[in-house]
C-alpha cells in the first residue's frame, strides 16, 4: 500500500485539483476527507490509468503513502489545522512531512513547527496562489521550512507549478514560517492593487461619466501592454459579464460591501510591528472596512454634499501612467516589508526568487515582476525597488500623471486613497529631510522623550518653557 507519492487532507475543490494536477504529472496520489462523496469523487475525476485514491479513514490514508510521507493540509486556517495535525501525528513516523497549504497566520506556523519538531516530524507552511484554476493547471507556491526536507517535496511541486520561461513558479523560500509570511504579504499587495483598480473604475465612471463599455475596453487594452497582469485581465472580463436573469451588467448589481479573510489585516498589523511603512496596503484594508458601514454612508451622502469641479478631457491618457506609478509603489511597499521581515525573523529570503515565482500562477502575477527580478539580480540586498535606477526612472517619468489624477479626484470628490498614499509614499521616500524633526521636538516637550541633533552626537532633552 505504501506506494503513493503525495497525500492531501481536505478534498474540496482546491485539494482535488491539486491532486489531479499531480496525477497528470504521473504521481500516485491519495486524499483524505470525512465526506464520503468528496473522497470517492477523486478517483472518478482522475483520468484512466492515473493512480488517485480517496478515503475517509486516516489510517488507510497514511498507510497509502510512501516514506517519508508528504501530507498537505487544505483545511480552514486556525483550529481546523491543529485538529487535522492532532489526528495524523499518532499515525506518522519520524521524518514524515506535514504541509499547511492554507492561509495560516505565520506565528501559528512557528508554533506548529516547534511542536512537531519535538516529535521528529517536519512542518511546512506553504502559501498557494492561483485559485481553483491555478491548483488544477499550475499555481504559484511559496514553501518554507526545513531545507533538507524540502527535497522530498521539490520534484512534485516543480512538476505541478506554473511555468514562466520554462522555470517553475515555486522555490524553497526560507526557514520557519517564511512561506506563510511571503504569502501573507502577497495578499497584502493583492489588496492594494485591487483597491487601485477599483479607484480607476470609480474615478472614470462616477467622476467623469465614462461608459461601462469604454471601461471594459480600456482594461482589455491595458492588459495587452506594460500593464499586463492577472488582475487587470480579469477586470476586463468582469466588466463584460451580463446577468443571466436581468440582462444588465452583473458588476452594477453587486453590493459595494466588501469582505475579507484577514491576510490583508495581518500584513498591516505586522508591518506596524516591524515599523515597515506600507500606507497603500493599509489604505486598501481600511477601505474594505469602511465599505461595510453602508447605512452610515447612505445617511452621510445626504448631508455631506459636494459639487464637483467641471471637466477634464485628457483623463484616459493620464490614468494609465498614474496606475503604473501607483502599482509599482504598492509592490515596492510589500517587497520592502519582506526585506525587513527576512532580517527580523531570520528567514533568509531571496527576493529575486520571490519575484520570479510570482511571475506566473499567482493572483498578483504581472509583467513588471520580471523588472523586479532583474533589479534584485543586480543588487540582492536592495532594500526598496524604488532605489533601482531603471525602476526609479520609470516612476520619475510617470509621477506627473499620478499627481494629475490625485488633483482631478479631489476636484471630483472621488475617494482615491490608494493613489494618494502611493504618491505620498513616493514623496516621503524621496525626501532628504522630513518634518519629523518637529514631531521629535513635540515629543520631548510633553514627554521628555529626548531627541538627537544633526550638528553633534548624543541624546538631548530641553526644558522648552
Amino acid at each position: 500500500m505504501e506506494n503513493h507519492d503525495f497525500g492531501v487532507v481536505g478534498l474540496g475543490v482546491m485539494g482535488r485539483n491539486l491532486l489531479l494536477n499531480m496525477a497528470d504529472h504521473k504521481f500516485a496520489v491519495a486524499g483524505l476527507d470525512l465526506d464520503a462523496e468528496k473522497a470517492s469523487s477523486l478517483a472518478k475525476e482522475a483520468q484512466p490509468g492515473q493512480d488517485a485514491k480517496g478515503t475517509t479513514s486516516a489510517e488507510e490514508f497514511v498507510g497509502m503513502l510512501r516514506k517519508p510521507r508528504a501530507i498537505m493540509l487544505l483545511v480552514p486556517a486556525g483550529k481546523p489545522v491543529d485538529s487535522a495535525i492532532a489526528s495524523l501525528v499518532p499515525l506518522l513516523d519520524k521524518g514524515d512531512i506535514i504541509i499547511d497549504g492554507g492561509n495560516s497566520y505565520f506565528p501559528d506556523t512557528n508554533r506548529r513547527i516547534a511542536e512537531l519538531e519535538d516529535k521528529g516530524i517536519h512542518f511546512f507552511g506553504m502559501g498557494i496562489s492561483g485559485g481553483e484554476k491555478g491548483a488544477r493547471f499550475g499555481p504559484s507556491m511559496m514553501p518554507g521550512g526545513d531545507k533538507q526536507a524540502y527535497e522530498r517535496l521539490r520534484p512534485v511541486f516543480e512538476a505541478i507549478a506554473a511555468k514562466v520561461d520554462g522555470e517553475p513558479c515555486v522555490t524553497y523560500l526560507g526557514s520557519g514560517s517564511a512561506g506563510n509570511y511571503v504569502k501573507m504579504v502577497h495578499n497584502g499587495i493583492e489588496y492594494g492593487i485591487m483597491q487601485l483598480i477599483s479607484e480607476v473604475y470609480d474615478l472614470l465612471k462616477r467622476g467623469f461619466g465614462v461608459a461601462d463599455e469604454k471601461l471594459q475596453q480600456m482594461f482589455t487594452e491595458w492588459n495587452e501592454g506594460e500593464l499586463k497582469s492577472f488582475l487587470v485581465e480579469i477586470t476586463g472580463i468582469v466588466l463584460n459579464k451580463t446577468d443571466d436573469e436581468t440582462g444588465k451588467l452583473l458588476v452594477n448589481l453587486i453590493s459595494d460591501q466588501a469582505k475579507a479573510k484577514g491576510t490583508g489585516k495581518w500584513t498591516s498589523q505586522n508591518a506596524m510591528d516591524l515599523q515597515a511603512p506600507i500606507p497603500t496596503i493599509d489604505a486598501a484594508v481600511n477601505m474594505r472596512d469602511l465599505s461595510k458601514y453602508k447605512e452610515e454612508r447612505v445617511e452621510a451622502s445626504k448631508s455631506l454634499t459636494y459639487t464637483p469641479v467641471a471637466g477634464e478631457e485628457d483623463i484616459l491618457s493620464a490614468v494609465k501612467d498614474a496606475y503604473y506609478f501607483a502599482m509599482i509603489n504598492i509592490y515596492a511597499q510589500g517587497l520592502a516589508q519582506l526585506h525587513i521581515a527576512s532580517k527580523e525573523y531570520n528567514y533568509g529570503l531571496n527576493l529575486e526568487e520571490v519575484a520570479k515565482i510570482w511571475r506566473g500562477g499567482c493572483i498578483i502575477r504581472a509583467v513588471c515582476l520580471e523588472d523586479f527580478r532583474k533589479a534584485f539580480a543586480r543588487n540582492a540586498d536592495l532594500p526598496n525597488i524604488l532605489l533601482d535606477a531603471e525602476i526609479g526612472k520609470s516612476l520619475v517619468d510617470t509621477q506627473e500623471s499620478a499627481r494629475k489624477i490625485v488633483k482631478l479626484a479631489v476636484d471630483k470628490g472621488i475617494p482615491v486613497p490608494a493613489f494618494m498614499t502611493a504618491l505620498a509614499y513616493f514623496d516621503a521616500y524621496r525626501s532628504e529631510r522630513m518634518a519629523t524633526n518637529l514631531v521629535q521636538a513635540q515629543r520631548d516637550y510633553f514627554g521628555a522623550h529626548t531627541y538627537e541633533r544633526i550638528d553633534k552626537t548624543g541624546t538631548f532633552h530641553t526644558k522648552w518653557d
